[in-house]
């Protein structure tokens, strides 16, 4: 008998199998923070919800519980002074595992019917939860209203969407006949379950938390899977409203609510370490640094690990039919949300001799003066450009900012602004330097923050060759070439299919090669080290359940 919340939501079900079937655009959660959309009053109910939440005990009726944790402060300025409940891992593991015993017996329809209503409810609490992403992330509050949201969500539904389709390719039973000549055929009759792997870890980075968080937390919930939600400790509250919705939805719909749970802690303990290795997780998905990344790969190996690291995304600039278009597209890229994104650009390979433009031959010191110019423009009121800035996460951003000051002649250096409504906040211009291509030392590392490098090359067969080996040794997300010639839109194709990245070709309107549309990008390729694996693709929710056969003679 079906499970009453996947009949609820079998529209959406298949609406989202077409979607990622024809990969066109599609969405059941509108972007748009309009009463128009989310009805009037629903952007005060939001803002008054996350207000009471300040200053207080989270209230998450959790298991093993000894003592609190929680030590978070917006970007913008104050201190949340909201504290969590610390786990006792022993104990919580052990009550995850009893509420594991039953949520595997439901099966898919029940996990991806369950799934499917966390998700409805969590869109109900956008505005909630996009204070949550502003005051923990530093996004200015549209896009965290957008990408901790609304996107978030469509990928979480995505990876539901995906993990139904691999399932539904199981039949649940078989019944199986081989003759035998002028003798009774053998009759047998085959039943095949999907049995989930075991407990998740979904661990959280401090920049988009439910964006980069709700693939591995939903894709490991559809297929059976219990969740254990460990946020990074300065990006909690997101993933705890989250964690708490399911909980919520999880109880009502008559299961323990421990299949879905939250592992807070304080920076720089051993709380990641420690639960990653237990051998009773089974899956991890992270998002943060290499060498982190790469201690999961290497040290938890009875877990199945899906890593996002830090790569060093890359720009061909060869020549352009629209100069202009092309500057401010690239400056918004550089510019939004201070250059903290795993997608963000930072290398722009220009030849030596500059490029041509359907006004003009321009040379490389006049390209990196007039791009330069272009994010001045979007960044000189600082009301205005805080929109698009929003607050570097920590000090880290303005020591790289400091130490990358030195590195070469400086086409737009960094100033510090003080937006109005929020006087307390860390708000910083991009960064632009501009380097020669012996430089590789510097601009073959991942400089997060509002940092990027102009790269003079010897000619773009040169900036070619120089992108396909960093992706290749350092990783990439993303790949942007301007070219006014098909022969070097075809050379970069090339560059992009053998070293494994998405590539993005004449950006010149309101798509930037920062963004990723659900069901219909593949966020990641998982062949270079920037990821190990495709997030957002079949391989990526397959592997999270087994299926195990029973068979008898008729």
């Amino acid at each position: 008998m079906s499970h009453p919340l996947f009949e609820r939501h079998r529209a959406t079900l298949d609406r989202a199998l077409e979607a990622i079937a024809g990969r066109g655009y599609w969405t059941p959660y509108p972007e748009s923070p309009s009463p128009k959309v989310y009805g009037d009053g629903a952007a005060e109910k939001g803002k008054a919800a996350f207000d009471a939440l300040l200053g207080r005990p989270f209230a998450l009726n959790q298991p093993a519980t000894v003592g609190t944790v929680g030590s978070e402060r917006s970007p913008f300025g104050p201190a949340l002074g909201i504290t969590y409940p610390k786990a006792d891992q022993n104990g919580l593991l052990a009550a995850v595992e009893t509420a594991q015993a039953r949520w595997r017996r439901a099966g898919p329809e029940a996990w991806v019917g369950v799934s499917i209503e966390i998700l409805k409810r969590i869109n109900e609490a956008s505005f909630e939860i996009a204070h949550a992403v502003m005051h923990t992330t530093g996004q200015a509050f549209v896009m965290a209203f957008q990408a901790g949201g609304p996107h978030a969500q469509d990928r979480g539904l995505e990876a539901v969407a995906y993990a139904w389709d691999e399932m539904r390719r199981i039949p649940a039973h078989a019944q199986w006949e081989k003759p035998q000549g002028r003798g009774e055929p053998l009759r047998m009759s085959k039943r095949f379950r999907i049995v989930p792997r075991g407990i998740a870890l979904v661990i959280g980075c401090s920049t988009f938390p439910t964006w980069n968080g709700y693939p591995g937390l939903f894709a490991s919930l559809a297929t059976g899977n219990a969740v254990i939600v460990k946020p990074h400790p300065a990006a909690i509250l997101p993933l705890a409203l989250t964690v708490r919705i399911a909980r919520e939805v999880l109880a009502e719909a008559g299961f323990d609510p421990n299949v879905v749970t939250l592992v807070a802690h304080e920076a720089g303990d051993d709380t990641v370490q420690a639960l990653a290795l237990r051998p009773e997780v089974k899956l991890i998905d992270f998002t943060g640094s290499t060498a982190n990344g790469r201690w999961l790969e290497e040290h938890a190996r009875q877990a199945l690990v899906f890593t996002e690291k830090a790569g060093v995304n890359q720009v061909i600039v060869d020549s352009t039919s629209d100069y202009q278009g092309m500057l401010k597209n690239l400056a918004f890229s550089l510019t939004l949300y201070s250059g903290q994104m795993c997608t963000a650009p930072q290398n722009l390979y220009v030849p030596k001799g500059g490029i041509d433009t359907p006004e003009r031959h321009v040379g490389f010191d006049e390209f990196a003066s007039d791009l330069a110019q272009a994010v001045g423009r979007l960044t000189e009121d600082p009301a205005r450009a805080v929109e698009v800035l929003g607050a570097v996460t920590g000090d880290a951003v303005l020591r790289r900012l400091e130490a990358a000051r030195s590195f070469g002649a400086i086409a737009l250096d960094t100033r510090a602004l003080t937006p109005p409504a929020w006087p307390e906040a860390r708000v910083h211009t991009p960064l632009i330097v501009k380097l020669a291509r012996g430089d590789r030392a510097t601009y073959l590392n991942e400089w997060f923050g509002p940092i990027s490098f102009v790269i003079a090359t010897d000619g773009t067969d040169d900036s070619l060759a120089i992108a396909r080996d960093a992706v290749a040794s350092h990783g990439a997300l993303t790949l942007s070439v301007y070219s006014s010639h098909d022969g070097v839109i075809a050379k970069a194709i090339d560059v992009a299919e053998d070293s494994g990245v998405a590539l993005s070709i004449n950006l010149t309107g309101g798509v930037f090669v920062n963004q990723s549309a659900a069901f219909s990008d593949f966020h990641g390729t998982g062949a270079n080290p920037a990821a190990n694996a495709a997030l957002t693709d079949a391989a990526y929710v397959a592997g999270r359940f087994r299926v195990v056969q029973h068979r008898m003679h008729i």
